[in-house]
Order: structure tokens, then C-alpha cells, then sequence
């Protein structure tokens, strides 16, 4: 008899450690590159340097030579995107397992609405339901959604519809069937209620696919608050900052590639 580490940390405390060790190396092979950084709010930087469209102005802008970047730099930049892309990706997979682990709480039952539709609203539910075949992308091209926060929003409705529809399930689950006059309307429920949390699954998804930077639903922030597992709680931490980073490094080597798109384009 000897303790050992249970199934969950031995599976992903070793893969964290070693997407880990991947960022770190990323890092710390950015050394003698051939674009620097000038602030953004001095706007002391001269014209081939990149001009942030969005409005974080208190993040440095990357600033490239008059020809832009050799074609070797380059295919290295993109190569380590590569990387950093898939380790963000395999972060978040391990984050997402472990927060589907946590217990959802009571006291986030408790606030759902009553019934799906009036979680995620006329509009959503109308996609949702339909007999054609249903695509989650479609349905976020048609809401047009214009901001993270706005996606948050939705994630939050779906989300709480999905929990709804998936209590409907189990409820009918647990039916007693002796009732043989019950036992049609149960099936005819639980199969429309397994249909639209699956449709909520995926949308979800989507949406996450779409907004790779989204912040946490209030599911996730709830099971993070109330949970008491500390093994989930270092591993749901560990792999959220290192999704975060990953995420950081892409949108850093993003910004430069486009820097040095705008230079070449002006020769």
C-alpha cells in the first residue's frame, strides 16, 4: 500500500508543467529580435511602427525596421504563434474539464430562471427549436455580436438554459414509469429537452471558439468561488494562467506581424 496522487492531478499536473516549460522557452528565445516597442501614449514612435486600432493605449505597440521584418524573422515569429496557439488551446481544454468536475452550486441553481426560453430569450430559443438542421455558427452570425461582453451575456443565458433543460432531463430520468399514462409525455419531454441542451452545448462552444479571450461565465466563477476540492481549485488556477499567457504571447506576435504588413505595404 502506497498513497499516490489521484487519476485527475496525475493526468494533467505533468501536462501543465510541460506547457509550461513550452511558454517559458517561447520567452526566452525573444532575444535579439529586429522590432522593439515604443509607448503608445508618447506617440514619440516613428511612422513604421503599428498603430493599435483598439483602444488599449497603455500596451506598448511594436515598432519594425523601414523594410519591415526578414522573410527568416518572420517565418520564425509564425512558427512560435503556431506553438503558443496550441498551447492555448490544449489550457483551455484542460480548464474546461476541470471546471465541467466542479459541483455546480446550489446558490447558482437556485437564481435560474424557470424555463429555458426565458433564459436566452424568443430570438435564441426560435433557432434553438427548429426541426432543420441546426448550426450554432449560423446562429451567431445572425445576432451580429458586436463585443466580448456582449458574447459573455449570451454565454451567461445559454448556459443557464442548458442547466435548466439538463434538470428537466434528469427529472424526467427519475420518473416513476409505473404510470403507463406519464410515460409518453416524460419521453416526448425528455427528448425535446436533451435535443435543446445539446444544441446549448454546442453554441457554447461556438461562442468560446469565436471569443477565444472571453472571460469566465458566472457558472465558472461561482464553481470557483463555493468550490472546496484543492486539488481542482490548483489545477483550474494553474491552467487558467497559463491559457491566459499562451493567449498573450499570439495576440503579441499578432500585433507584429501586422506591423510589419503596414511596413511593407508602404514600400
Amino acid at each position: 500500500m502506497a498513497a499516490k496522487p489521484r487519476m485527475d492531478i496525475m493526468m494533467n499536473l505533468p501536462a501543465l508543467e510541460k506547457l509550461e516549460n513550452m511558454l517559458l522557452d517561447i520567452l526566452d528565445s525573444f532575444h535579439g529580435t529586429e522590432f522593439w516597442y515604443a509607448d503608445q501614449k508618447k506617440q514619440s514612435f516613428d511612422s513604421n511602427s503599428f498603430h493599435r486600432s483598439e483602444d488599449k493605449w497603455w500596451v506598448p505597440v511594436p515598432c519594425l525596421p523601414g523594410n519591415g521584418l526578414p522573410e527568416r524573422a518572420r517565418k520564425e515569429l509564425q512558427q512560435k504563434r503556431e506553438c503558443a496557439n496550441q498551447i492555448h488551446k490544449a489550457a483551455m481544454a484542460i480548464n474546461n474539464a476541470i471546471l465541467g468536475e466542479m459541483d455546480v452550486p446550489e446558490s447558482y441553481l437556485t437564481t435560474l430562471p424557470k424555463t429555458g426560453r426565458q433564459s436566452v430569450g424568443d430570438v435564441i430559443y426560435r433557432h434553438m427549436q427548429t426541426t432543420e438542421q441546426f448550426s450554432a455558427d449560423h446562429v451567431l452570425n445572425s445576432l451580429n455580436i458586436s463585443s466580448e461582453h456582449e458574447a459573455l451575456e449570451i454565454a451567461d443565458k445559454v448556459e443557464a438554459a442548458l442547466y435548466i433543460w439538463k434538470r428537466k432531463v434528469n427529472v424526467g430520468h427519475t420518473k416513476s414509469t409505473w404510470d403507463m399514462s406519464l410515460v409518453s409525455d416524460f419521453m416526448a419531454d425528455g427528448d425535446k429537452n436533451t435535443v435543446l441542451m445539446s444544441r446549448a452545448q454546442s453554441l457554447l462552444l461556438a461562442l468560446k471558439h469565436q471569443f477565444p479571450s472571453l472571460s469566465q461565465t458566472t457558472l465558472d466563477t461561482s464553481k470557483i468561488q463555493y468550490n472546496k476540492d484543492v486539488g481542482q481549485a490548483i489545477l483550474e488556477s494553474y491552467s487558467r494562467v497559463l491559457e491566459s499567457l499562451a493567449f498573450n504571447i499570439v495576440s503579441w506576435i499578432d500585433d507584429v506581424l501586422l506591423a510589419d504588413d503596414a511596413a511593407k505595404k508602404g514600400n
